[in-house]
């Protein structure tokens, strides 16, 4: 059974068609200017052909492996290559499993849900809250933020060379949750690295990909990770999905994540009047409902289009786009990039900053208002990390104070620009012409705090 999708042998060409390239917001100045959507690492936009691809699908919709009907075998028949789709291109192993959630921390959350008994976790606190908080039910060591990737290496076997022994029988077992790529900085982490010291130890290793299968092809075979975890929404797929791949036995092993249709087997009464479940021990024991069929194909349509425009082609492209942006904020004094491996660490295309006597909130604010640019202002979830990095750097409190500042709490706040396969260039250079202007010129509107965000004034 097929559905008539997209055509996939479309050109490869820079950037990849988006939905909304072409969409105009008004500026506080006077006219209208296209959109400039800098703020990929929140929720990239979806791709046309992701979109064209479901629009295909959508009068064919049924339910999934509920009926006997031909749309819901079709529908059936498309979610389950979607999870093939998704396993070729994480280059799973041939016994993993992928797991359709809702979102990265959906994700994580499901893992954290099977975990063993007396498992200890170990997290750096450099990490995103979805793979940072998901654990308050093991034992959690959380380790500083390092400053060379060889400093994460060395931190976390120092770590695992001294946990815990809970029983006589053995250390018992762990977990290393690690990004690939930090949502803050954008730097790129030893993943391979640190997951031969996971094992080294006896541990396992679950990568958050969410800022990277995006930007750089993820093999968990090359890896020699054991899970990974992403969402569709930063991959250009819809909002509302997510996937969790990798082994299977603590996932089989484990309780339902959600208990119900699906998830179960078979079901029978008691006589005490009760019910004996038997679970599924395929990826359906935590798929339980109706599943999201429009947003594991969204996924698998994603997986499909950037693996055919080519991941050499998108690096080198976005390379480019970040060498342009380092480039013009180098050329302003008042700018600060954040960063934790140095300047010339490896990185994905999410470059956080602040600027000397700008209040974050405000700064990105004038972007939006009178340039038409997009970009993400605060602490990113990451409050941890963003704190350490700014460290006691003011902030100048200015017309509009920090989203995410507590009440009496300094500002502590920086401004994110994030990019991707669908940023056209002329995005980058206005970015970097208005970071220029406004530095040197000041904003051109006055702007106040409005229900914790910096608006204009009307």
């Amino acid at each position: 059974m097929s559905v008539s999708t997209a055509a996939a042998d479309q050109t490869i060409c820079a950037p990849l068609p988006v939905l909304g390239r072409d969409v105009t917001v008004p500026l506080v100045t006077g006219g209208e200017v296209t959109y400039a959507a800098l703020d990929y690492a929140a929720s990239a936009p979806a791709l046309q052909r992701v979109w064209d691809d479901v629009a295909a699908y959508a009068p064919y919709y049924g339910s999934v492996h509920r009926g006997a009907g031909y749309l819901s075998q079709l529908s059936t028949d498309l979610f389950e290559n979607a999870r093939r789709t998704v396993a070729e291109f994480l280059d799973c192993r041939g016994d993993d499993q992928v797991v359709f959630t809702r979102s990265t921390t959906d994700s994580l959350n499901l893992l954290a849900a099977t975990l063993p008994a007396d498992c200890q976790v170990f997290v750096f606190e450099t990490e995103h809250h979805a793979s940072l908080l998901p654990w308050k039910d093991a034992r959690v060591t959380y380790l500083n933020a390092p400053r060379t990737p060889q400093e994460a290496v060395t931190a976390l076997e120092r770590a695992l060379a001294a946990r815990t022994v809970p029983t006589e029988g053995g250390h018992g077992p762990a977990l290393v949750c690690v990004t690939g790529a930090s949502n803050v900085t954008g730097e790129l982490w030893p993943v391979r690295e640190l997951a031969a010291a996971a094992h080294a130890h006896g541990a396992r290793i679950v990568l958050d990909a969410a800022q990277l299968a995006p930007h750089h092809p993820v093999s968990v075979r090359d890896l020699d990770v054991d899970w990974v975890a992403f969402s569709g929404h930063k991959l250009y797929a819809p909002f509302g999905s997510g996937v969790l791949a990798g082994r299977a036995d603590w996932l089989r092993e484990a309780e339902p994540y959600l208990a119900g249709g699906g998830a179960s087997r078979k079901v029978t009464r008691r006589v005490d009047g009760g019910v004996d479940v038997e679970w599924h021990e395929s990826a359906a024991r935590h798929e339980a409902g109706s599943p999201n069929v429009i947003g594991a194909y969204s996924i698998a349509s994603a997986c499909k289009a950037l693996t055919e425009a080519g991941f050499d082609t998108l690096v080198a492209r976005e390379e480019q786009l970040i060498g342009a942006v380092r480039a013009g904020l180098a050329e302003v004094p008042e700018v600060r990039v954040l960063s934790l491996f140095g300047d010339d660490a490896p990185r994905v295309g999410v470059i956080s900053f602040v600027v000397e006597g700008w209040n974050s909130s405000h700064f990105a604010a004038a972007l939006s208002a009178e340039y038409g640019i997009g970009v993400r202002d605060g602490l990113f979830c990451a409050h941890p990390l963003v704190r350490a990095l700014l460290g006691s750097d003011p902030q100048t409190q200015g017309e509009c104070g920090a989203p995410e500042a507590a009440p009496g709490e300094k500002s502590l706040n920086a401004i994110r620009v994030s990019f991707g396969a669908g940023t056209p260039d002329e995005h980058v250079e206005r970015f970097v012409r208005a970071v220029r202007e406004l530095v040197r010129d000041g904003a051109k509107w006055n702007y106040r705090t409005e229900d914790g965000r910096c608006v204009p004034a009307v």
